[in-house]
């Protein structure tokens, strides 16, 4: 019997590192940079610091309060705060980010104040409005603002990006790409500028680099659950020579007992609101993990053995152990979507245990 705490998740940083060095190397075959996205694992130094390790010199996360930890923990890269930020958030993004993610004139204006007052000089990337409809400025009114940053002291502007697939789900396809590209070289050429970044994306991006001859003006995508789990994002077919299993989550059995797979009783709803349905297989092997939906996303777990979730409540899973041979203090390994990881990572009941080959 294990006697580590459970629930508890383990990283495996080797993995990690493969996945890292192995991105890296393919996608710098053809001039694109990554910034390793931590948001995931919010901004835990460990993996930040496999990741930088690695050769990934640009780390990228939503929350200012994961980046101030990794600066805490003194790993050394440009930090890029992904989420735009809200103008309360100002003052936070100029003492700890390097480089903010913007699409709104009065936040980039309060940021420019912000950075003067401290004597420094922030940079931005405009998210650009590609079809996602989640944050950018539409294509029409961009050159307004590159216009109205251009004077601003206290910031610099360093490039253009895109997001796709996150909100609507729209695909980086080859015109959409191709058009970010048009854009960007557009900007460079009407303002004298040199972009550093002109970032194409995500983990959604992989089969557009793949498929596409020439991938034009990009030089920068954003990663995070490509590295982290080995996956693209818009089928999460798993990417050639990636690990998928650099996190594995764990639980353990608190109750193995043989019981009916039927509910006795008239049926109403359940702790979240939902009216369950049950199917009746007589009586089943049936198991309580010691986890449930406070701890972890459960509809993202997928058992490493051959049972089934049959649901979950706040504190427990219920599952159908069929043949497996589970009693109380065994544990159940379970591989994890990027949801589940998110979910686990930011939980304080689960336990962070790191593997070390």
């Amino acid at each position: 019997m294990n006697h580590s705490f459970t629930p508890r998740i383990e990283i495996d940083s080797a993995k990690i590192s493969h996945n890292a060095e192995t991105l890296l190397r393919m996608f710098e075959t053809r001039g694109i940079g990554m910034m390793g996205v931590t948001k995931a694992v919010c901004g835990d130094p460990a993996v930040a610091r496999v990741l930088v390790q690695a050769g990934i010199q640009t780390l990228a996360d939503s929350k200012i309060s994961n980046i101030k930890k990794m600066r805490d923990a003194n790993i050394e890269a440009d930090y890029v705060l992904l989420k735009i930020p809200a103008i309360r958030e100002v003052e936070g993004v100029t003492e700890y980010v390097d480089i903010s993610m913007q699409s709104e004139w009065s936040v980039i204006e309060r940021t420019s104040q912000s950075a003067v007052r401290k004597h420094r000089v922030h940079k931005i990337i405009l998210m650009v409005e590609m079809g996602d409809l989640r944050e950018g400025i539409l294509p029409k009114d961009l050159y307004e603002m590159v216009e109205n940053i251009l004077p601003l002291p206290g910031v610099q502007l360093v490039g253009i990006a895109a997001n796709f697939a996150c909100f609507g789900g729209v695909k980086p396809s080859n015109d959409k790409l191709a058009a970010l590209s048009r854009l960007a070289a557009d900007l460079e050429s009407t303002f004298s500028l040199s972009f550093d970044y002109i970032s194409g994306g995500n983990s959604a991006n992989y089969q557009w680099f793949m498929d596409v001859d020439d991938v034009g003006k990009v030089n920068n995508l954003r990663l995070g659950e490509s590295i982290l789990l080995g996956v693209e994002t818009l089928e999460r077919k798993v990417i050639p020579k990636l690990y998928t299993n650099a996190f594995t989550f764990i639980s353990e059995v608190v109750e193995a007992k043989r019981k009916p797979s039927l509910p006795n009783g008239e049926i109403g709803q359940d702790t979240f609101g939902n009216t369950p349905s049950f199917q009746d297989k007589g009586l089943m092997n049936r198991v309580i993990l010691g986890v449930g939906n406070q701890d972890v996303l459960i509809a993202g777990l997928t058992p490493l053995i051959d049972v089934e979730i049959l649901g979950a409540s706040s504190d427990h899973m219920v599952v159908d152990a069929k043949e497996s041979d589970l009693h109380v203090g065994d544990e159940v390994a379970f591989q994890l979507s990027y949801g589940a990881l998110l979910s686990a990572m930011t939980s304080p009941y689960v336990t962070k245990s790191y593997v070390t080959n």
